[in-house]
Parts: C-alpha cells; sequence; structure tokens
C-alpha cells in the first residue's frame, strides 16, 4: 500500500472510532433529541406570553352610541369590512349599543368602564360622527370613521349588497422576485450559521478529553498528527450530518401535515434554482462546519481543562456572530465592496457564498469559494496540528504546509492497531 493509501485508511480509522464512540452511546441520544427540549421551552414560553397579551387585548373594545337603525348599518358593515384584515391586524371587537339622552356622556363613561377597554368611541349621526379614543386608540379610531362612512354609503344605496364581482386567479411569476432572492439568502446564511455553532462546539472537548488521558500521545506516535486532526474532524462532520438528517427528514414530513402543506417554502426563490440552492447549501455547511471545526480542535489540543476551554472558545463564538453579521449584511447588499469582502474572507466566505447562491445566477463563482474554503480548512487543520505539536508535545517545529499529501515512510499500522492502543 502506497503512503497515501495509508494516511487515507488511518485518518478513516481514526475517523470510525470517534464517530462511533460518539454515536453509539446513551447521551448521543439526548443530543440528538435536545432541539426538542429547546422547542418544548419556547413554545411554553410563547404561550405564556401570548396568554398574558391576549387577556388584555381580549377586553379591548371599540362602541358606537347610536339609533338601532344606524347600529344595524354599522354592525353589517363591520362584519364585511374585517374580512379584509388578518387575525392579529383586526381592529378590537365592535359592539354598537343604543344612545340615551346625553350619547357625549355615554362615550366619555365608556372609557371608565370595569368589564371592557374602550379603545374609541363613536356617538352622534354617522353624517357627522364624534369619535373619542385613547391614547393607543388612533387606529381604531380611523377604523370607526371608515365603518361610519361604509355604513352612510350603504344607505345611501338601499343595501349592502355588493356592487362588483371580482375573479381572483393565483398566478407564479416566471421570474423570481427579488424579494424572494432574499429571503432564500438571509435562510441560507442563518441555516448554515445556527447549524454550523450548534454542531460544531462538540469538537472542542474531543483534544481536550483524549490529552488529559494521554491518548493523544499514543494516536500522535502511531498516526502523522494531521491524520489524527482530520480524522476526528470527520468523524465529528459524520456525527453532524446523522444529527441533519434525522431532523431535516423529520421537518419534512411535519410539514406536509402543516396548514398550506409547509407552502411557506415557496416564496422563496433561490437565483441558482432550488435544487442546485440546496447542493450549494450543503457543500458550504460542510465547508463552514470543517474549517470552525479544526479551529475547535486547535483550541481543544491547547487546552487541558474545561474553564481553559471555556475561556478560549467564547472569543471564538464571538468571531463567529460577527461573521454571521457580516455575512447578513452581504445578503441584503448583494454586488457591494462588502459583499465582495465577506465572500473572500475564510470565516465568513461559507456564509456569505450561500447568501450569493440566493441573489445572484452564476454557478463558477462557487466553484472558486468552494476551493478556497477548503485551502483554508487545510490551512487551519495543519497550524492546530503544528502548534499543538510545538505546544503540548514539544516535538520539534512541525511538519511544512500540506505535509498530509507528501510522500514519506510511514509505519504500517492496521486500524485494528490504533482501535486496540485508545480503547
Amino acid at each position: 500500500m502506497t503512503n497515501r493509501g495509508r494516511l487515507v485508511r488511518q485518518t478513516l480509522t481514526i475517523a470510525r472510532r470517534d464517530f462511533t464512540a460518539t454515536v453509539f452511546t446513551p447521551l448521543f441520544l439526548l443530543f440528538l433529541l435536545s432541539p426538542l427540549f429547546l422547542i418544548g421551552f419556547a413554545t411554553v414560553g410563547a404561550l405564556g406570553g401570548s396568554s398574558l397579551a391576549r387577556g388584555p387585548a381580549d377586553k379591548v373594545r371599540i362602541l358606537a352610541f347610536v339609533s338601532p337603525e344606524d347600529g344595524k348599518l354599522l354592525t353589517t358593515a363591520d362584519g364585511r369590512l374585517r374580512r379584509i384584515f388578518r387575525d392579529s391586524d383586526a381592529p378590537p371587537g365592535f359592539t354598537a349599543e343604543r344612545a340615551g339622552s346625553d350619547a357625549a356622556k355615554q362615550a366619555r363613561a365608556a372609557f371608565d368602564a370595569k368589564d371592557y377597554d374602550a379603545s374609541a368611541v363613536l356617538y352622534g349621526s354617522l353624517a357627522k360622527p364624534e369619535i373619542l379614543y385613547a391614547s393607543r386608540g388612533t387606529r381604531a379610531a380611523d377604523y370607526l370613521a371608515q365603518l361610519a362612512e361604509t355604513a352612510l354609503r350603504d344607505r345611501a344605496t338601499g343595501g349592502n349588497a355588493a356592487l362588483s364581482t371580482a375573479t381572483k386567479t393565483p398566478i407564479t411569476p416566471s421570474i423570481a422576485s427579488r424579494s424572494g432572492n432574499n429571503a432564500a439568502a438571509l435562510i441560507g446564511v442563518t441555516g448554515i450559521f445556527f447549524l454550523t455553532l450548534f454542531l460544531s462546539g462538540q469538537a472542542v472537548g474531543t483534544m481536550a478529553e483524549e490529552r488529559s488521558n494521554k491518548v493523544i500521545e499514543i494516536l500522535a506516535a502511531a498516526v502523522p498528527l494531521e491524520s489524527v486532526f482530520l480524522g476526528k474532524l470527520l468523524g465529528m462532520f459524520g456525527v453532524a450530518v446523522l444529527f441533519v438528517t434525522f431532523w431535516g427528514t423529520l421537518i419534512s414530513q411535519i410539514g406536509h401535515f402543516l396548514p398550506g402543506g409547509g407552502g411557506a417554502l415557496t416564496a422563496l426563490a433561490p437565483a441558482v434554482g432550488m435544487p442546485v440552492f440546496i447542493l450549494l447549501f450543503c457543500a458550504y455547511f460542510t465547508m463552514a462546519y470543517m474549517l470552525l471545526g479544526a479551529v475547535f480542535l486547535g483550541v481543544g489540543a491547547q487546552a487541558s481543562t474545561m474553564r481553559e476551554i471555556q475561556m478560549l472558545s467564547l472569543p471564538i463564538t464571538v468571531v463567529q456572530m460577527l461573521m454571521f453579521g457580516l455575512a447578513s449584511t452581504a445578503a441584503a447588499q448583494p454586488g457591494t465592496p462588502v459583499a465582495l469582502f465577506a465572500e473572500i474572507f475564510p470565516l465568513s466566505s461559507p456564509y456569505a457564498m450561500a447568501a450569493h447562491a440566493g441573489n445572484m445566477p452564476e454557478i463558477w463563482p462557487h466553484l472558486a469559494a468552494l476551493a478556497w474554503q477548503l485551502l483554508w480548512v487545510s490551512i487551519t487543520i495543519w497550524v492546530g496540528a503544528g502548534a499543538f505539536r510545538r505546544g503540548v508535545l514539544k516535538s520539534g517545529s512541525g511538519r511544512k504546509p500540506f505535509a498530509l499529501f507528501t510522500r514519506r515512510q510511514l509505519p504500517a499500522i492496521s486500524r485494528n492497531a490504533i482501535d486496540t492502543s485508545v480503547s
């Protein structure tokens, strides 16, 4: 077997070892189902917040103190006008009550009622209505004015029947809109960022754990350190792919049972087309994970305690937040110098190029970007391995760049030997 083939075999052996050591444990099931806990907490918080908000909102009313005839006209017009509002945008509930001898006094007293909170109150004739409104009742007052206008027109025309019949036909534009492009770009940036940040953090503890129990020294003596780093990175990436596949399949099936069959995704219109956009999303997620995972591996290799890991991980997370902000700006401003910088800078390149796929139809920039990002993944692995060799193992100045791909004599070591040495 050639040296390069032996390197590949040893790298894949370490990747398989880390993958099985992570997946075939009871804790992995908790990790796999951890989004359920987050969704549960978010749902409970949302329900609690909506209950608090809905409690006062259910008591808000707009009222009209008018004659019984005008009250019927207003109630009919209110039922017709509310059809154009979504539930979240609809005005407060409307109530028409009989006006007494002093309608103005009734209207003012409505704001002091204990059973409801009056937002706006109308009284007087429909031709010249008087409208009182509270501090946040400006829109409710406008609605009451339009309601009086509509009711008066219904009286003038002799009824409330529609005078026209509209034909509504849905249509799908043949050219994707700019808003659809931007939506796809922002979804790409946000999806890659959160998946990478959530999944790549598990790589930081692997090197520190094996450094503390001296396993890393056995591996470094048997396998080139670059192969150890790359193998661990591939093993953790396999765990991430399993996680994304599980939840992606689950969400895709749940979408069929949601109202509209998950049709909200039809608003996404990436410039490169949806199939190509999905492929590029997967490719850029791979590059973002490999790059950030390599950085976390290097950090974990330098840390010997959990406190050190936390102290070193925080700056990386802050930098990633900055990269997310930069890539989001690039998604909103395609073709600008800021977008070009975000697409070239290694840490933000996967996110910004995912946004590029949403905004621009050209394919060739993505081939160049993937090659550029792969180069930086190799550099990051080499730098992390060299720093570990010099700072921890104290064994020289490190290998030359890309030593992983050069021909040199390597000890023949089998998959079973590695597994036995670290078990």
